[in-house]
Order: structure tokens, then sequence, then C-alpha cells
């Protein structure tokens, strides 16, 4: 339309000033398209300068706009901002902010070159149409850029830092001053390790994100960060950091776990101070996955070294430590709920110390009933609990954490 072509010839004249309209309107609507750099903003201003020639030019000389390319700072532009995590809608409720803004100088300049109200809706009209499939075309461009940018970056990121974590953990000589600023953690500090994983058969749509946000709700506060390490496609290692030496509280656990994928799972060193804590409590939260990738799906979803770590000691042959189960409880390692019930009631009682009143209160049962389960789980056995007391109990935690994995096969 030759209408069109006169109003993008004459706002073209006033591109550069457009320009600068559209930053100023980007610096209060979207800052974190800008943050104070100069550079950005040499560069979102080549980026806007060069959509803005594009789409005049497409009204000048008839162009299909869905053959349009978008302009190499844009496409730039989009690189970066991956690179510096700034949210991907940002960058498209740009395009649309920008497009409104040059759309209304449109109509301006329309009003003053024609006259007709009728000619004047119609070219608006296509004016609306034509930009509308220009700003489609292009975000859909730029959002690809951003998105394989935003991969490749985080790609390359994670691979300097999983490099950086096995340069500490086998102990080779380190710059705990470099690694702490290439981290982005305090290795000087408290921390306990963690790993996250899912298992083989869950299919999570994202499941490196599922599991970051997991370990990010363990993190208290705004400044302290978790460090993230992903080991494979499903598992990740995670440190958390520590105002002291307590471990994260077991109903915390439970909290979080709640509020996450029913898939995730999740083992847990102890905390550790320094350098040797960070190795320490990674190390026993590996012995505490192969416990858990032991029990299989009978598992508990998380569990800690401090509760495990001599069951997780027993477990790298699992064959042994059945056999020796079943050599230690008799029939009452039977896999049912009945021998089950008889099982927990015995722990109960030897973890409270052989205290029958104890034990009731933290089972929430009369004592005569914890008697009575306790004088059967002793003939299942064949002998009094008090007898080789240590094995009966560390042989009830392994039921306890692995269920049908030591118990005895019908």
């Amino acid at each position: 339309m030759r209408g069109l072509a006169s109003i993008a010839t004459a706002l073209a004249h006033r591109a550069d000033e457009l320009t600068g309209e559209l930053v100023t309107l980007y610096e209060r609507e979207l800052p974190h398209l800008v943050n104070d750099d100069e550079n950005m903003v040499s560069l979102l201003s080549a980026s806007v300068y060069q959509n803005i020639d594009t789409a005049f030019r497409i009204f000048q000389h008839g162009i299909d706009p869905e053959r349009v390319e978008a302009p190499a700072a844009a496409v730039e532009y989009a690189r970066r901002l991956a690179q510096r995590g700034t949210p991907v809608v940002d960058l498209i409720r740009a395009y649309y902010l920008g497009q409104t803004a040059v759309l209304d100088q449109a109509l301006a300049e329309g009003a003053r070159q024609i006259s007709d109200p009728e000619e004047l809706g119609l070219t608006m009209r296509h004016a609306l149409t034509t930009t509308f499939a220009f700003i489609d075309r292009v975000t859909r461009q730029v959002v690809s850029a951003y998105e394989g940018e935003r991969d490749r970056w985080l790609l390359n990121r994670s691979a300097v830092r999983a490099a950086r974590v096995r340069a500490l953990l086998d102990e080779d000589v380190v710059d705990v001053d470099a690694s702490e600023v290439a981290l982005g953690y305090r290795l000087r500090g408290h921390h306990v390790g963690m790993i996250l994983w899912y298992p083989a058969d869950a299919h999570p749509p994202d499941p490196l994100v599922g599991l970051e946000t997991v370990a990010g709700r363990f993190v208290d506060g705004d400044e302290a960060r978790a460090l993230f390490v992903p080991r494979d496609e499903l598992c990740a290692w995670v440190w958390l950091p520590l105002d002291g030496p307590a471990p994260p509280e077991r109903s915390r656990i439970e909290r979080v776990l709640t509020d996450s994928d029913a898939d995730v799972r999740l083992a847990i060193g102890d905390p550790g101070a320094g350098l040797d804590g960070f190795r320490r409590t990674h190390r026993q939260a590996l012995r505490v996955q192969a416990l858990a990738l032991a029990a299989g799906k009978a598992c508990a979803r998380a569990l800690t070294f401090r509760e495990v770590g001599a069951v997780a000691l027993m477990t790298s042959d699992l064959n042994a430590a059945r056999l020796w189960v079943e050599d230690t409880l008799g029939p009452l390692a039977a896999d049912d709920e009945q021998h089950e019930r008889l099982r927990e009631t015995l722990r109960v009682f030897l973890a409270a110390g052989g205290s029958y009143t104890a034990a009731a209160s933290r089972l929430t049962m009369h004592k005569n009933s914890v008697q009575y389960r306790v004088r059967k789980a002793e003939e299942l056995v064949g002998r009094p609990v008090s007898d080789n007391r240590l094995d009966l109990e560390l042989a009830l935690n392994l039921c306890r954490w692995l269920g049908a994995g030591v118990l005895a096969r019908s």
C-alpha cells in the first residue's frame, strides 16, 4: 500500500530518535534487559535500530514478513541475555512493547498524511497485521537463539563446575580461594553433602531443573546458595551451606519431599566443616545412595548417613547382608505385615533402652501390647533380646531401611 510506504519512509528518517525512545521505555519497564551495563545498552540499541529499520523496509518495498530473518544484533542480544539468566519472557515482552510504541507513532504519522478516515483505518489495519507477522517471526527466531545459547551456556558452566569439584574431591592440590570464586560457594564453612536423583524408570519433563529446585528448597536466605553439580541427566551432587554443624532436621526433609516430585530420591551425609568436611560428607552421601539403590523401590525416599551409616557400610554385598539378617532374626525376618509390626516394636524397644514404658510412649501403644509383641519376637528369634543385642539392633535397622532387600524370601 502506498500510504504505508509513505508512512514508513517518514518514520525511517526518525529511526535514531525512535530507537532512543524505545531504549528509555525498556529501561523503565524492563530493567533486567539493561542492568546498567554499557555494553548491553549499546547492543540493545543496535538490536532495536536494526529491527525498526527492517520493519520500515518491509513496508517501503512490500517484503513478505514471513521471509525476513531476525537482525544479527537482535540474535546476539538474545544470546547475551541467555548467558546472564535474564528471563526469556522479558525478551518477548520487549518486542510487543516496541510494536505498540512504533504503531502508535505510525498512527500519528498516518493521521497527518491521510485525511480520509476509512482509508486511514484500512491502512492501519494492514500495518497491524503485517507488523504482527513480522514480530511473530522475529521473536520465534530470537527465542530459539536464546534457548540454544542458554542450553550451551548451562552445559559449559556445569562442565567447568564439575571439573573443579572433581579436583576438590580427588584431593588434588587446589587454590581454595580460586575454587570458591569459580564455584560461587564457600568451602571454608559448614556444609552437608546430598545426592539427588530420579530412578531410572522415572520420566520427569526436565529432571535436572526439578532436582535443582528441590536442592534450593533446603537453603535459607537470599544470599546462600546450594552448590549443584549435575552427575548425569537423572542425578546431581549437591552441597548445602550451613550456619553450624547441625544437620537438616528429618521434619524439614519430609516437608521438602512432600512439596517435590514423588519420584525424587535423596541421600544425605553428615555435616562437615572446611574442605575435608566437603569431601567427607559427599562420600557419606554416596554410601547412603548405594544403600538406597540396593534396597530398590521398597526403600524410603530420603536416607541420612546419621540414620543409616552403619547399615550403609554393610550393603556392599547385599546377598551376604540378607543371609546375616536371616541368621540373626530367624523367622522374625519374614516379609509380611505381621512380622514387620513385631520387628518395629522390638527395634523401638531396644532403642528405648529396653524400657516398655518408653517404647509404649514412642509407639503410642499400651505397655502390655509392647510386652506381648516383644515376647512374640523373642520366641521367633529363639533367644532373649538381651543376648547379642547389638547384632539384633543392627539387623532390625537393616530391615527397617532396606525392607524386602534383606528380608527372607519365600
